[in-house]
């Protein structure tokens, strides 16, 4: 894989254009609401850019591809299982989180289980995104080093350069209109690459393509096994739900009606995307089947695709990977500026705690970085399934009682919910594996207790 001069001027002018549009956005943003929540006042198109752009990251691009690689079909799960997630947010938990008031999500369930709940969710979420970071940051350092040729710390620090180029000084405003652009460039490029591979496959004799790809696994959306796609499926659920960066998009609306709107229509960017990464995929596991399976997305632009379309399509994954980071680290560095810092030494102070949540997220993007170097050759995926299923095993049920049936659990049991069914969840996935997956048992766990807690209550 070897880029041309033309290659990279068309990446980097596209890189570059849509990080100055959020700079030139950024101007406006001076307070610690206006950084995190875009001062409460974001449309439908800001809101939905803002959740596309950070769940089209690193999983869903290279990911996807790397995945598709392996096992075909299976791999939209993780597009398809957000997509879906997010109508399900917007029909029925968007509104409600918005009418609070709130900035985030410890928050919301300190009013319900304590202040020592908001502390335990902060550090239980704040883990679990610095997971789904350290997926995007995987693959933005794999593609750096290939494109350029660098050293892999090299491109870990272009990375972090790039990524605070492009959200550090903005915060949900530059999220958003990054997020809107770049969804236009990937949309645009990738559907015309993902075309391509896709005719290609067509073109291949119907003998050839079933010996290569039989229907079991390659074609089905359960082809690892139906647990195996259930259990996918609800560790993004409840994932997503319980993730701070997607939910402080909707505490960023203007409206309730608004917030339910962006979660809708993020979705209908959200679910298709990931078919022309599988379509991409599948091809070069026919075509180019010696590939490194990280690389097969680049590698298929590059070697298998016109200038024009791989210049502006690896701008697009760029720009995704930087904008999925980006939002993630927003979100992490809000939780630990207002419920950790600023409940700890009790800050009230609105620039000092825009100061926090720059600094720390500034040291998230150093960690991730440092954290990456250290398992590049992780599967990509893997990190996005482990965070989501950290964040929602023990976090999810109470904060979805939390809103549709407050005052029912005492706070003891509720704070012993999120603890006790996360460290089962931690506990199954690395100590002691169990032949069902560790959402599951983190789940299970959760609703027992919450449901000892409601009889306490009453």
């Amino acid at each position: 894989m070897e880029l041309s001069l033309w290659h990279i001027v068309i990446m980097l002018a596209t890189v570059f254009a849509v990080i100055g549009a959020g700079l030139w956005a950024a101007r406006s943003v001076n307070s610690a609401e206006g950084y995190s929540l875009n001062g409460r006042s974001a449309g439908v198109p800001l809101i939905a850019g803002s959740i596309a752009g950070s769940i089209v990251g690193g999983g869903a691009t290279i990911g996807t591809a790397q995945l598709a690689y392996t096992c075909g079909l299976s791999a939209w799960w993780f597009t398809l299982g957000a997509g879906i997630t997010f109508v399900i947010m917007g029909i029925f938990y968007a509104r409600k989180l918005r009418g609070t008031g709130l900035a985030t999500i410890p928050e919301f369930l300190a009013a319900h289980y304590g202040v020592r709940a908001e502390e335990a969710v902060s550090v239980i979420s704040s883990i679990g995104t610095f997971f789904s970071i350290i997926a995007s940051s995987l693959s933005g350092i794999q593609l750096l080093s290939a494109l350029f040729h660098v050293p892999h710390a090299a491109a870990a620090a272009i990375l972090i350069v790039l990524v605070v180029g492009y959200t550090f000084f903005g915060g949900m405003k530059s999220a958003g209109i990054g997020g809107i652009l770049k969804m236009g460039v990937l949309f645009l490029s990738l559907a015309i690459a993902g075309i391509s591979a896709f005719l290609s496959l067509s073109a291949m004799p119907d003998a050839e393509f079933d010996a290569l790809f039989p229907a079991m696994p390659w074609l089905s959306l359960t082809g690892n096994g139906a647990e195996t796609a259930a259990a996918t499926f609800l560790s993004m659920m409840v994932g997503v739900i319980c993730t701070q960066t997607y939910v402080q998009a909707i505490f960023s609306a203007a409206t309730p009606t608004t917030a339910a709107a962006g979660c809708i229509a993020s979705a209908c960017i959200v679910i298709p995307v990931g078919l022309p990464f599988i379509a991409i995929g599948m091809y070069m596991r026919a075509f180019d089947p010696s590939v490194l399976p990280i690389l097969v997305l680049p590698t298929y632009l590059v070697d298998h695709e016109g200038v024009v379309i791989a210049g502006i399509a690896l701008g697009g994954i760029l720009l995704s990977l930087i904008s999925s980071i980006g939002g993630l680290a927003l979100g992490m560095g809000t939780m630990i500026s207002h419920d950790i810092a600023g409940v700890i030494f009790r800050i009230r102070n609105d620039r000092l705690l825009l100061h926090i949540t720059k600094f720390s997220v500034l040291a998230i993007l150093i960690a991730a970085g440092a954290f990456s170097l250290y398992h590049l050759e992780s599967q990509v995926l893997f990190w996005n399934y482990l965070s989501m299923a950290l964040r929602g095993g023990g976090i999810f049920l109470p904060m979805t009682l939390a809103i549709f049936w407050p005052g029912h659990v005492a706070p003891r049991w509720g704070l012993a919910a999120i603890t006790v069914s996360t460290a089962a969840a931690v506990l199954t996935a690395t100590v002691f594996p169990l032949p069902i997956d560790p959402v599951f048992v983190g789940l299970a766990i959760s609703a027992v207790l919450l449901f000892i807690g409601c009889l306490r209550r009453a």
